[in-house]
């Protein structure tokens, strides 16, 4: 009898246990992996609809049409009247191949349905849907494309955006693809080695340079015992290491301000052995390098890893943009915005509003501070500092007649031995209304000489066109 118990006993612990597996299971996929299952573009449930609605137009902020669909009798025609130009940032949405970009991201709305897919069978039962909602971008149209045309031939990134609110008025990574002829070309653009299906902006890390020295500015000013006087002399040895400037030019007598406008590499690797990576690191988190960006569209994190093992050499060459430091565009963009909006970082935004059919605003993202990177006080002396690289340093072809332009330039070696060149800045550096970031990939030329003269032509296009 007792011997009968006891496997009994048995068995309901194996079934107790098989079923709390179970439930572990279960509960596995539901907390962390229900939002990739349900996103993945490869979900067929991401099409159940697509039957029976029509799906809703992207629009850019001025409310011209960039994508809609068309009823036909073989079922529902999408139009990307752009072909390239929105490529990475509305994506696609083939049966064959999947969704990306904003057509993935925001499926749902574009639907007008809901994630929970009883809701939607409830829903269609009292009332069904038969068109989904409209998306209005913060994307000004003729700015994306004069963007795309600045980068035609190069490959990289530009971003601008509002560095008050957020808004993102033009987002363009190159290569790009034609969505219109995705179908014929799948096999060409999957297996090109530049990777064109990649958004750069968001997606792409790529090593700084001297741009980052705007962010090592603001470690530097937390410090406020370091002796910011420096002679240069053009080379510079930090842990046996030398480092040089530009064709190691010696500079003489500096200050951090004049060592920002000449970009001196020595400056910055000697004075931040004195600083420390942890004064440093902390700045640079708040300006959201190691830090999940919260965008319409995925993003990388960029990348700093200075709480590890970090030597004097290494932390030298982080300084400066180079070594273990990698960041995306965007995040470069919302480094001039920082400084541009007083020390705060606000959240980029890409989608304005949702709207139904009507024109009935559903939806409005607003302006969220995801950090305060410094206090206003030292972002205007950075500012100023910028201001002085456009007027006298580095950044001279970033100029614009009767405008105070504040900027960085960036030359950032790589392991192919060609160079990245990049720029960020804002405009009107008093009342700035578009931050910039600039990009152009293994270009094997200096910011100043190229990624400046772009940076500019889209400052000057924004002042003069957009409003906000």
């Amino acid at each position: 009898m007792k011997q009968e118990i006891r496997r009994i006993i048995l068995v309901l612990a194996g079934l107790c246990l098989v079923f709390i597996s179970l439930i572990v299971y279960i509960s596995y996929f539901q907390v962390f992996k229900a939002t990739a299952i349900k996103n993945n573009s490869y979900n067929k449930r991401l099409w159940i609809n697509e039957e029976s609605i029509l799906r809703g137009s992207f629009l850019d902020r001025n409310g011209q049409t960039l994508v809609y669909s068309e009823k036909k009798d073989s079922g529902y025609e999408r139009h990307y009247l752009f072909g390239r130009l929105y490529s990475h940032i509305i994506g696609y949405s083939y049966r064959e191949y999947g969704k990306a970009g904003l057509e993935l991201q925001y499926n749902n709305q574009l639907l007008n349905s809901s994630e929970n897919a009883a809701i939607n069978e409830l829903k269609n039962l009292v009332s069904p849907t038969t068109e989904g909602n409209d998306i209005k971008l913060t994307i000004d149209h003729d700015l994306q494309a004069k963007a795309r045309n600045l980068l035609k031939g190069k490959k990289g990134s530009i971003i601008a955006m509002n560095p008050i609110n957020g808004e993102v008025y033009a987002m363009v990574s190159l290569p790009d693809f034609d969505v219109n002829s995705l179908k014929e070309d799948w096999k060409n653009i999957t297996e090109n080695p530049d990777s064109p299906l990649v958004n750069r902006a968001t997606q792409g890390l790529y090593a700084p340079g001297s741009v980052f020295k705007v962010i090592t500015t603001a470690a530097f000013l937390e410090d406020e015992d370091l002796d910011t006087s420096y002679q240069c002399t053009g080379t510079a040895n930090v842990g046996g290491y030398e480092f040089s400037d530009y064709n190691k030019k010696a500079h003489g007598s500096l200050d951090l301000k004049g060592a920002l406008a000449e970009s001196c590499n020595t400056y910055f690797t000697t004075k931040s052995i004195e600083v420390g990576k942890e004064t440093i690191g902390d700045t640079a988190e708040k300006f959201m390098i190691n830090n999940i960006i919260p965008f319409d569209l995925p993003v990388k994190n960029s990348q700093f890893p200075y709480k590890g093992a970090l030597d004097k050499t290494e932390l030298a060459s982080a300084s400066i943009g180079q070594g273990k430091v990698l960041v995306t565009p965007l995040n470069m963009a919302m480094v001039a915005s920082g400084i541009a909006n007083g020390g705060h970082i606000v959240k980029p935004v890409l989608v304005k509003e949702i709207l139904s059919k009507e024109g009935k605003v559903l939806k409005t993202n607003t302006t969220e501070i995801l950090s305060i990177a410094t206090d206003p006080i030292k972002a205007n002396m950075i500012k100023e500092m910028m201001v002085e690289t456009v007027n006298s340093g580095t950044g001279t072809k970033a100029r614009i007649k009767n405008v105070k332009v504040a900027g960085k330039t960036g030359t950032a070696e790589t392991a192919s031995g060609k160079s990245h060149a990049w720029f960020i800045g804002f405009a009107p550096a008093d009342d700035p209304k578009v931050a910039v970031a600039v990009v152009l990939e293994e270009d094997d030329s200096t910011g100043g000489s190229s990624a400046a003269p772009i940076a500019r032509d889209i400052m000057l296009h924004v002042i003069n066109n957009i409003k906000e």
